[in-house]
């Protein structure tokens, strides 16, 4: 039995091609998928190539994936078919202190669906026994569909962002980066109780269309950005700064735009040979900053934020922009590289 896959075989060489369907093992579950959405990571590897990602040996792409299980091998307890479930990426070796300290997603040899083991652009993925008894399957619980279950792993990434910043109600926080991941954190800050919440983009468009789907942002273009964060805050600043955006500027920026006692998160991540930037420091010392950053979520954040979509107190499916079959995924990655919309999906039937 074959299927038809996207599968890496370097850069810029992505092809939609029969493979065989796998079949699952002692602790394996074969999930059926329905929903994979495209990532700004899927794009870096097929612009650059990635490891793993060879003629000799394609991948499958694909990390934000939900789907209903097929089949589940022998030794499998806990998962059957026909049950809804949400896949969280990453999983750890499991004997090292990360990974007992239940971040497996820090684990030094992770490995993740999608990145270096196939992933969600298929009909069908294997999750191997580490995965299934680490508890990367999280049942989808009612309320959330196979959509918004797809987009809970980049939305679980913001998540452990939100705790790690701390944002309370009543704090005044600017993202910096109107993509899907900057409006994600809007979402979550303003869900927090966030007094105000600005966001900042170099794209007209993209502050047009995150403004759209939630209308409580207070979009400001790049020109006299500071002057007037300074006006709406009072001359305060704001508390918090996000960068959701890879720019050495924004870091920079952030730094200049948070009040006293301000707290900056550095989520966007810079390119290699880029990320070393040169930050007033003093800034830090006089203004008391807090410096932090994030990567990838816990299996506990990842569950945490499933069950906030699926109670409806976030709303992740306004994201979506547009939704095509595997056959035009290249289409879909057309429109992410452009800057087009904001979460494309990949559908199956």
């Amino acid at each position: 039995m074959t299927m038809r896959a996207a599968r890496l075989y370097g850069k810029e060489d992505l092809r939609v091609e029969e493979m065989p369907v796998p079949e699952p093992g002692v602790g394996e579950v074969l999930l059926r998928v329905k929903a994979a959405a495209v990532c700004g990571t899927d794009i870096r590897m097929y612009r650059n190539g990635a490891r793993g990602a060879t003629p000799g040996n394609p991948l499958v792409l694909g990390h934000e994936v939900s789907g209903i299980v097929e089949s589940a091998g022998p030794d499998v307890h806990g998962y059957s078919a026909g049950m809804p479930i949400a896949v969280a990426p990453n999983m750890g070796c499991g004997v090292c202190d990360q990974c007992v300290s239940g971040n497996t997603q820090m684990c030094a040899t992770f490995r993740a669906f999608g990145i270096n083991i196939p992933g969600g652009f298929a009909p069908f993925m294997l999750i191997p026994r580490e995965a299934v008894s680490q508890g990367n399957l999280a049942p989808i619980p009612e309320g959330a569909d196979f959509v918004s279950a797809a987009l809970v792993e980049p939305l679980a990434c913001v998540y452990n962002a939100f705790q790690r910043i701390a944002i309370v109600p009543g704090d005044t926080v600017l993202v910096i980066g109107a993509g899907p991941i900057g409006l994600m954190h809007a979402k979550v800050a303003l869900m927090a109780g966030a007094a105000k919440v600005f966001m900042n983009d170099l794209s007209a468009e993209r502050l047009s269309l995150c403004r759209k789907v939630e209308p409580a942002i207070i979009a400001l273009e790049s020109a006299g950005l500071k002057e007037r964060l300074s006006e709406l805050t009072a001359g305060n600043g704001v508390t918090v700064c996000i960068t959701a955006a890879p720019s050495a500027e924004a870091q920079v920026l952030a730094l200049e735009v948070v009040g006293l006692n301000g707290r900056v998160m550095f989520f966007g991540g810079l390119p290699d040979g880029k990320s070393k930037v040169s930050l007033d420091t003093n800034l830090v010392h006089y203004k008391q900053i807090t410096i932090t950053g994030t990567s990838r979520q816990s299996l506990i954040q990842y569950r945490q934020t499933l069950a906030l979509v699926a109670s409806g107190r976030l709303v992740v499916k306004d994201l979506v922009t547009m939704k095509t079959p595997l056959d035009e995924i290249r289409a879909s990655f057309e429109q992410v590289m452009q800057g087009k919309g904001l979460k494309n999906i990949i559908e199956f039937a």
